[in-house]
């Protein structure tokens, strides 16, 4: 005997086999993946992958002694890591594309309240994660550039290799992006009831110590660095927990009064 769903069960018959999700998200996947792939081709024309090596190295060449160039040490680097460079700014660029399909994914399966949070995160995620990205290469990379150069001994040459330095740039990339994600984890945290809008302003000490200490082990050993992630991530803190009040208050289910 099968059970009719509740008439106020806005989510009733829209149940789909399970290899009918399987196809979908292959083809979001496909999507995505022809997104980036268009990207790369469009950035591989203009500026081309030495252009934008040129401008991923640029705050560090500022700050090296005058005529100093990276160096590759391996063989292919030359053309592996402009290669590598192109296909991260390719999914950078593709990004909010790529989180839309992952959106239209999960869309079917959540009630109209549920939606009204998702979108807004899934653009907001995205552009704070660009942001800290943006915040890394403009402020981050050439203020510890030029803090090492003025410390290093007069008697050393820098000349750091190619595939070295993109190995630490996308590690600071990471690093930002993902930490410039703090008000979508706060918020995210406090809709689905698992702390309080109190509680997270009685953890704001716990938290600032832990950004200070997250700061010093994920970030070069250098003041400026470190200042940058942690400040930045206090601050998010206190915006994500505004704006949880604000989400929360327009996003209640329709029965939650």
């Amino acid at each position: 005997m099968s059970v009719s769903p509740k008439p106020d069960d806005e989510l009733a018959g829209t149940e789909a086999p399970f290899v009918s999700h399987l196809v979908e998200l292959r083809d979001r996947l496909i999507r995505a993946l022809i997104a980036v792939g268009v990207c790369f081709g469009v950035l591989a024309l203009y500026p081309g992958p030495a252009g934008l090596y040129d401008l991923l190295a640029a705050p560090m060449v500022a700050h090296l002694p005058d005529g100093t160039k990276l160096i590759a040490t391996n063989v292919i680097s030359p053309i592996l890591v402009p290669l590598k460079i192109t296909l991260m700014a390719a999914f950078l660029i593709a990004l909010p594309v790529v989180l839309y399909q992952v959106w239209a994914f999960v869309a079917p399966g959540l009630y109209s309240h549920e939606k009204k949070m998702v979108l807004p995160l899934v653009i907001s995620s995205t552009l704070l994660f660009l942001v800290g990205v943006a915040f890394c290469y403009f402020i981050v990379i050439p203020g510890m550039s030029k803090f090492i150069q003025a410390f290093a001994p007069s008697a050393i040459t820098a000349a750091p290799d190619i595939e070295q330095y993109f190995g630490f740039v996308l590690t600071l990339f990471m690093v930002f992006g993902i930490a410039f994600e703090v008000p979508i984890a706060v918020i995210v945290l406090a809709r689905l009831g698992i702390v309080t809008i109190e509680q997270l302003k009685a953890w704001r000490g716990y938290f600032i110590v832990g950004s200070f200490i997250i700061a010093a082990v994920v970030t070069p050993p250098d003041v400026i660095s470190q200042l940058a992630l942690a400040i930045p991530m206090c601050i998010l803190y206190e915006l994500g927990i505004i704006a949880a009040r604000v989400l929360i208050k327009h996003t209640k289910a329709p029965d939650a009064g």
